[in-house]
C-alpha cells in the first residue's frame, strides 16, 4: 500500500508537488464518454468550418516555379499517346523513346524496366490500382503486363491490331483503346482475357477514364465524340450517353472527385467549346474546387500552358508558362498535392499547384521537403 502511494505521487505530481494535469485523469466513465463526444463535437465544427472555407474564394497564390525538373530525353511528341502515370506507391512510370523508366518520388531511384525491340515502342502507361502491375500499350497493337518488383513481364493481352494509345483499370479489369477504334475490357486473371469488345467509335480511341465509382467508364475518339458506358452494360455495346460537342480529338478527361456525375473533357486544337483550347490533359483537384488543363499547339494564350481553372465557374486562377514546347500529358501524385506535366520539350516539371494553402514553414507536406529545385535526369 505504501509503495502504491509512492508511485501514484511519484505520476501525479511535478517537481514543485502540484499535480501533473497531463497525467490526471479525473471523473466517471461516463464523464470521459462526455469528453470524448465533446471532441467529436469539435472534429465536426473543424470539418464544418473547413467545408465552409473551400465554399468560400481564397486568394490562391500559384507557385512561381516548378519544384523540380527532370530530364526526359526522347520522349516522344505525339498527341495520341498517354505516356506517363503516377502510381499509388508514389513511383512514377513513364515512356522516354523505346524505353520505360520508374522514378521512385520518395528517394529519386530511378529503374529502367525495361527497352523494346524491333521498331516497336511503347504508347500507353498505366498502373494498376493495387500498383501490383503495370500495363503498356504499343506501337505496334501489343499489350503487356510487368511486375515493376521483380521487372519482369508476366503477360501478353491479345486483342488489337493497331496502336494502344490509352489504357485505365479498375480493379482486375484493364480497359485498352486502339487506332482499331476498339475498346476492350481484359480480366487479367483470367486465361482467355477479353471480357467484351466495343466498336462504338468511328476513329481511334484516344482517352479512356474510369469513373471514382468503378460503375461508369468515358471514352473519347478521334471523331470528336464522348461515350459514357455502364460497366455492367458493357458487353452490349449500349451506351449510356453520346457527346458530339468537341470538335476536335478526345484525349484529357476526368471525372470530378467531389460530384461523380461531373465528368470534364478537353479537345485538341480546334476545340473552343468549353474555353479551354486544345487541351491535352485534366486535373482536378481534390483540396479546393479546382481543375488543372495542360495545353499544347494553340493560337491563343494560352499555347504550352499549364491554367487552373475554378469550379464551376470556370474562372481562371492563373497560368503557368515554363514549358518551351506542347504538354503532352498530365499525372497526380497519390497525396494530391503535386501534379506533373510531361512536356515536348523532353522535360517532366513537378508543380506543387494543389492541396491547402501554405501559410506556415511547419504546414510544408513530406514532399515539399523532398522535391529540390535542381535539374536532374530520369535516368
Amino acid at each position: 500500500e505504501v509503495y502504491r502511494q509512492k508511485v501514484d505521487e511519484k505520476l501525479s505530481l511535478n517537481s514543485e508537488g502540484k499535480p501533473f494535469r497531463m497525467l490526471v485523469f479525473r471523473g466517471s466513465p461516463k464523464s470521459s464518454r462526455k469528453s470524448i463526444r465533446h471532441i467529436d463535437e469539435m472534429r465536426e465544427e473543424e470539418a464544418a468550418a473547413l467545408q465552409n472555407n473551400s465554399n468560400q474564394h481564397h486568394c490562391r497564390v500559384m507557385p512561381k516555379k516548378e519544384a523540380r525538373i527532370l530530364d526526359a530525353p526522347n520522349i516522344r511528341n505525339d498527341y495520341y499517346s498517354s505516356i506517363m502515370d503516377w502510381g499509388n506507391n508514389n513511383i512514377l512510370a513513364v515512356a522516354l523513346g523505346s524505353e520505360v523508366y520508374l522514378w521512385n518520388s520518395k528517394n529519386s531511384d530511378v529503374l529502367k524496366l525495361f527497352k523494346a525491340t524491333n521498331s516497336d515502342y511503347p504508347t500507353s502507361v498505366a498502373w494498376s490500382e493495387d500498383t501490383k502491375f503495370v500495363a503498356i500499350g504499343f506501337m505496334h497493337s501489343k499489350l503487356q503486363l510487368w511486375d515493376a518488383e521483380t521487372s519482369k513481364q508476366i503477360r501478353m493481352l491479345e486483342g488489337h491490331s493497331q496502336r494502344i494509345g490509352t489504357v485505365a483499370w479498375n480493379g482486375h479489369t484493364l480497359t485498352s483503346g486502339s487506332h482499331d477504334k476498339s475498346i476492350i475490357n481484359h480480366d487479367v486473371r483470367a486465361r482467355r482475357n477479353v471480357i467484351s469488345r466495343i466498336k462504338a467509335h468511328t476513329a481511334e480511341v484516344c482517352g479512356l477514364k474510369w469513373s471514382r465509382s468503378s460503375n461508369m467508364l468515358a471514352s473519347g475518339g478521334n471523331e470528336n465524340h464522348i461515350y459514357i458506358w455502364d460497366s455492367s452494360k458493357m458487353s452490349s455495346s449500349n451506351f449510356l450517353h453520346c457527346f458530339k460537342d468537341h470538335c476536335a480529338a478526345v484525349k484529357a478527361l476526368a471525372w470530378c472527385p467531389y460530384d461523380s456525375g461531373v465528368l470534364a473533357s478537353g479537345g485538341g486544337t480546334e476545340d473552343k467549346c468549353i474555353k479551354i483550347w486544345n487541351v491535352c490533359g485534366l486535373e482536378w483537384n481534390r483540396h479546393h474546387k479546382e481543375i488543372l488543363s495542360g495545353h499544347g499547339f494553340s493560337t491563343n494564350i494560352h499555347h504550352n500552358q499549364l491554367c487552373l481553372w475554378r469550379y464551376p465557374s470556370m474562372t481562371k486562377v492563373g497560368d503557368l508558362d515554363r514549358h518551351s514546347s506542347r504538354i503532352l500529358d498530365l499525372s497526380q501524385s497519390p497525396d494530391g498535392v503535386t501534379v506533373v506535366s510531361a512536356g515536348a520539350d523532353e522535360t517532366l516539371r513537378f508543380w506543387d499547384i494543389f492541396g491547402p494553402t501554405v501559410t506556415d514553414t511547419k504546414d510544408i507536406s513530406d514532399l515539399d521537403n523532398l522535391l529540390s529545385l535542381k535539374i536532374s535526369p530520369i535516368r
